[in-house]
C-alpha cells in the first residue's frame, strides 16, 4: 500500500486484533473501518510522527483511497467533538485518514483541545 499523502510505502501496525498502516515517510496513518475507535487507548504508540509534519501535510486533502480500487476520492472530515481535527476517510470502505500527530490529539480530548477548538478555522 501507498500513502495517498506522499506516496510513501505504508508499514502494518498491529496492537492485538486490530492493525492500522503508517507511513514509513510522513507517519501518517490508515485506519480500516472502526479500527481508529479500537486503538485509541494506544495512540501514543501507534502514531509515532512529528506533529508539525502533520500539520504540514494536513493542508494536502484531496486524496484517493489506498485501498479501495479505482480513483475513489476521500471526503475531506472534521471530527465534531474537536473542530481542528481534520482527517479524510473514504464513503465506500470507511477507512480513515490521519495525518501524524492528528490520531495523538484525537485519542485525547482535554482543556487545551477546547482551546484549539474556539481557534479552529473552518474547512473549505
Amino acid at each position: 500500500m501507498q500513502c495517498p499523502k506522499c506516496a510513501g510505502t505504508m508499514e502494518r501496525v498491529t496492537h492485538l486484533a486490530w492493525h492500522a498502516q503508517r507511513c514509513t515517510e510522513c507517519k501518517g496513518l490508515w485506519f480500516d473501518m472502526g479500527d481508529y475507535e479500537r486503538l485509541k487507548d494506544y495512540a501514543e504508540e501507534i502514531d509515532t510522527g512529528d506533529a508539525r509534519r502533520g500539520e504540514a501535510t494536513n493542508e494536502i486533502d484531496h486524496i484517493d483511497c489506498p485501498v479501495c480500487a479505482g480513483k475513489r476520492p476521500l471526503i475531506r472530515m472534521v471530527d465534531p467533538q474537536q473542530p481542528h481535527i481534520w482527517f479524510e476517510s473514504c464513503k465506500n470502505c470507511y477507512g480513515r485518514f490521519y495525518d501524524a500527530g492528528e490520531f495523538r490529539d484525537f485519542a485525547e480530548h482535554d482543556f487545551h483541545d477546547l482551546i484549539l477548538d474556539w481557534k479552529a478555522k473552518p474547512r473549505d
